[in-house]
């Protein structure tokens, strides 16, 4: 019996010796679209102030621009209902109740910085600009402005739209006034934007293609090409993908992915389909934002297709 448990413990030891010398070789081909990471460091949203201008009613005006840098697709809002905190100088806080501060409903790439979005106002569809309004205010040097805002990020699942969620803060001081920022890449990620043409591969190893990209009279027409390669006919959903560009304006109106109608593909086949974002004539350096079911029904994968020439 000693002699078994002195057996037991050098294999034991040279297991543990042995393990402390292993590492793990990631594949080439590894897929990161979903998440792609940048560092160790704090995974957040950051905002700048880009104007502070006084309101007719005598109030202040702060617009801002808001920086994905969690490190993943990530979408963001305001804490519903829950004012911002202007603090000025002298410790006085002030609550602001005008906040319109997120994405739209819309996951921003990663490094990507936008300052507005696509809403719908009455029946109509509006530019939704980002700021924050505090009544009874004038500017004052030293004033600095807080909001809190919950995330979701990484993929999409849409039976469980609120996972990985996180919340934080954004901190604002009011004298640093930035007016030249470039959207919408702020950061850029190697890897992260890929060409527009390139296939890309979804549910049920369905090859999903953009076939071709053409101004309209209100925005853009995007044909899209799905093959099956199955046994069974298929969708594959992607909504109707927005597109962000050098205005740093999210177009196109978030809802469900899977809402926008798309066609059934036959077994080993192809379908192809169009869909239609509403953009100025003279907004460039566009990029579209998409997102692919993947890996099982109503679960999204993310990304950015290079458009900036059109």
């Amino acid at each position: 019996m000693k002699v078994k448990t002195k057996l037991f413990l050098l294999l034991l030891s040279y297991i543990l010796v042995s393990s402390a010398c292993v590492y793990i070789v990631l594949p080439e081909d590894i897929d990161l679209s979903g998440g792609i990471g940048q560092g160790t460091g704090p995974r957040l949203w950051n905002a700048v102030v880009t104007g502070v201008t006084e309101t007719e009613e005598g109030g202040l005006h702060i617009d801002l621009a808001i920086q994905n840098d969690m490190g993943d697709w990530s979408t963001m809002h305001a804490v519903e209902g829950e004012p911002a905190m202007l603090t000025t100088s002298d410790g006085k806080t002030t609550p602001c109740d005008v906040v319109f501060v997120g994405t739209g409903g819309h996951r921003l790439a990663p490094g990507f910085q936008m300052r507005g979005y696509t809403a719908e106002e009455n029946g109509e569809l509006i530019i939704q600009p980002l700021y924050v309004e505090c009544k009874g205010v004038t500017p004052s040097a030293g004033s600095k402005l807080t909001i809190d805002y919950v995330a979701f990020s990484g993929i999409l699942d849409d039976y469980d739209p609120e996972a990985n969620e996180s919340e934080g803060t954004l901190e604002l001081n009011l004298d640093e006034v930035v007016t030249d920022l470039s959207y919408p890449v702020a950061t850029p990620i190697e890897g992260l934007i890929q060409d527009a043409g390139g296939s890309i591969t979804g549910l049920s190893e369905n090859v999903v293609t953009l076939l071709d990209a053409q101004r309209a009279d209100t925005g853009f027409q995007f044909t899209w090409e799905n093959f099956n390669p199955t046994k069974f006919p298929l969708k594959t959903h992607i909504g109707i993908p927005p597109v962000i560009g050098s205005d740093g304006i999210l177009y196109g109106l978030y809802e469900t992915l899977d809402l926008a109608p798309i066609p059934l593909t036959p077994s080993n086949a192809r379908t192809e389909w169009t869909t239609e974002v509403a953009v100025p004539q003279d907004v460039t350096g566009l990029y579209i934002l998409l997102s692919v079911e993947s890996n099982k029904p109503r679960t999204y994968k993310n990304y950015v297709l290079d458009i900036t020439d059109k």
